[in-house]
C-alpha cells in the first residue's frame, strides 16, 4: 500500500523558532512536540539542529527578558535574606534565649 504524502507546508522563521524554544524549554521530546503540533518529527529535529548550529538558544521576547531580569533580582535578594536569617538563627541557637 502506497504511503500518502503530505502536502508541503511553509512555516515562518518565527514559528520555527517558537517550536525550537518549545522543544528546549518544555521538557518534552522532539517527537512529543512534533506530535502535539501536527508536524513531522524530521522537520522539528532539523529546525532544532539548525538552531543549535546557529548558536540560537531559546530566544526571549522583550517582556520575557524584562521578567527574567526582575526574577533574577528577586532571587538574589531572597537568597541574601535567607542567608541573613540562617546566620541569625545560628546565633540565637548558640547563645540561647
Amino acid at each position: 500500500m502506497e504511503r500518502e504524502r503530505r502536502k508541503r507546508r511553509k512555516f515562518t522563521d518565527e514559528y520555527k523558532a517558537e517550536v525550537v524554544r518549545l522543544v528546549q524549554t518544555s521538557g518534552k521530546s522532539v517527537k512529543q512536540v512534533a506530535d502535539d503540533l501536527g508536524l513531522t518529527e524530521t522537520a522539528v529535529r532539523e529546525w532544532v539542529k539548525r538552531a543549535q548550529r546557529n548558536g540560537a538558544g531559546p530566544t526571549l521576547k522583550l517582556d520575557e527578558r524584562a521578567e527574567l531580569t526582575q526574577l533574577r533580582k528577586e532571587v538574589r535578594e531572597l537568597r541574601m535574606e535567607r542567608d541573613i536569617l540562617k546566620k541569625a538563627t545560628a546565633f540565637f541557637a548558640k547563645h540561647g534565649s
